[in-house]
């Protein structure tokens, strides 16, 4: 299931890329986003942070350059194997570097 692209605060990225000790191979990026608290509850409030695999090491070096924080306009697919589901980035749009708030 896919959605519409969603505005959110990238904060942080990184890329893994290498071999462990047993002679796996690993290669991938990670995305670090603001996502609203879920306050249904009313236990809850504000934003946390959200990790998001956004594929291999590689798709960090299109974004390396950006200050951080920043903007972006994200698409998000929801996949299942039949018992788990899990959401994926599909596409990360940087529109507009976010200003620190100031203390």
């Amino acid at each position: 299931m896919k959605f519409p692209a969603v505005r959110t605060t990238v904060i942080g990225m990184k890329a893994s890329k290498g071999k462990m000790d047993n002679g796996n191979e690993f290669d991938s990026a990670k995305m670090y986003s603001l996502v609203d608290m879920d306050t249904s509850k009313g236990t809850a409030k504000g934003q946390a942070v959200a990790e998001h695999n956004i594929g291999k090491a590689e798709e960090f070096d299109k974004f390396k350059h950006l200050p951080f924080p920043f903007e972006a306009d994200v698409d998000f697919e929801i996949v299942t194997n039949g018992s788990t589901q899990k959401t994926v980035v599909t596409k990360v749009v940087p529109v507009a570097r976010v200003q620190p708030a100031k203390v």
